[in-house]
């Protein structure tokens, strides 16, 4: 395991034990991950769903389960009470036969056991869509004051080198204000993996070298971000290159405080973002950790359905990390 995460490790050792949920509790690599994390005492695991059938598939898998807590939306004895505070976060787009109906699903009675303080986050996504990990988190745990979307960030890691890649998991096409906002989040997702922020905001030119309505909307977007925070080292807008390689930077943009060293790199689109971390990994040999979701009140992580055993075991790890 990288340094990236025995840093982690380290930290939630020393912090108060955070409550994970798992919704997809009968996926067997959700099963195994859980138990891990439980007998490494990181994280306590709560797993939904029905308590026979969790407790059989964890045997055939042998997975020691004993440190988990397992609640089933069928018999969770505050039931009453998450359909109360469901209706009223919904402000009158559900009513209490709807909430009823809508937590039995697991995602969304995960997500209210979140809104409830009691858990810490969640993590979802090895059966289900992104929409469907998002989509609960946006209607009841929300995106923090002044921020208007959520997005989603890889950090790239290979052995010592870490950088943060965003978004390049939700926004198809942000305008100027959301690549602002992505800038500040990503910038504090960053220092939570001991990254110094310097965010370069990327397009295909470099300080004017070319001109049309995409290099306008990242300049407008460097200018809301340091309206945003004055304290945050960001420029742009940059060809790759130019953020990345100093002798490059200095023939390219001499002036800028970014000089081949930026650590945050946000991408014009979600196009953009999604096949530049992919190079990255699959050509560059780094791994891609997440996609980590920034700018909700509360941490909720979305896994990729093709993920590993150790993928969740690693989410959750950063799930427990943002709620510190």
């Amino acid at each position: 395991m990288s340094d990236l995460f025995e840093v982690l490790k380290g930290n939630l050792r020393h912090g108060e034990q955070k409550k994970v949920v798992f919704p997809e509790a009968t996926d067997e690599r959700i099963l195994v991950a859980a138990s891990r994390l439980a007998q490494d005492g990181l994280v306590q695991p709560i797993l939904i769903g029905n308590e026979t059938e969790i407790k059989a598939t964890a045997e055939k898998l042998k997975a020691d389960v004993a440190g988990t807590t397992i609640l089933d939306p069928d018999n969770y004895d505050a039931f009453d009470e998450m359909v109360e505070a469901f209706v009223e976060r919904r402000s009158g787009k559900a009513t209490q036969e709807d909430a009823k109906e809508i937590l039995k699903d697991a995602n969304y009675f995960g997500t209210m056991l979140v809104y409830m303080n009691k858990a810490d986050g969640l993590v979802s996504g090895a059966a289900h869509s992104t929409g469907d990990t998002v989509r609960p988190a946006l209607q009841i745990i929300k995106t923090k004051e002044g921020i208007s979307k959520t997005s989603g960030v890889f950090i790239m890691v290979r052995e010592t080198e870490k950088y943060v890649f965003a978004d390049c998991a939700i926004n198809i096409a942000p305008n100027s204000a959301d690549l602002a906002e992505i800038a500040v989040e990503s910038a504090r997702t960053a220092k939570l993996f001991d990254i110094e922020p310097k965010v370069a905001m990327l397009s295909f030119s470099t300080k004017g070298s070319a001109k049309s309505e995409e290099t306008d909307r990242v300049i407008e977007a460097v200018s809301i971000a340091k309206e945003k925070d004055a304290n945050l080292v960001v420029d742009g807008e940059f060809q790759f290159d130019a953020a990345f390689v100093p002798t490059v930077a200095q023939k390219k943009a001499p002036d800028s405080d970014i000089q081949g060293d930026a650590t945050v790199f946000v991408f014009p689109s979600l196009e953009a973002g999604n096949i530049g971390y992919k190079l990255t990994e699959r050509l560059g040999g780094f791994e891609a950790v997440g996609p980590i979701l920034q700018g909700l009140n509360k941490p909720v992580n979305d896994l990729s359905r093709g993920c590993s055993e150790e993928d969740v075991y690693k989410l959750a790890l950063i799930t427990a990390a943002q709620a510190e």
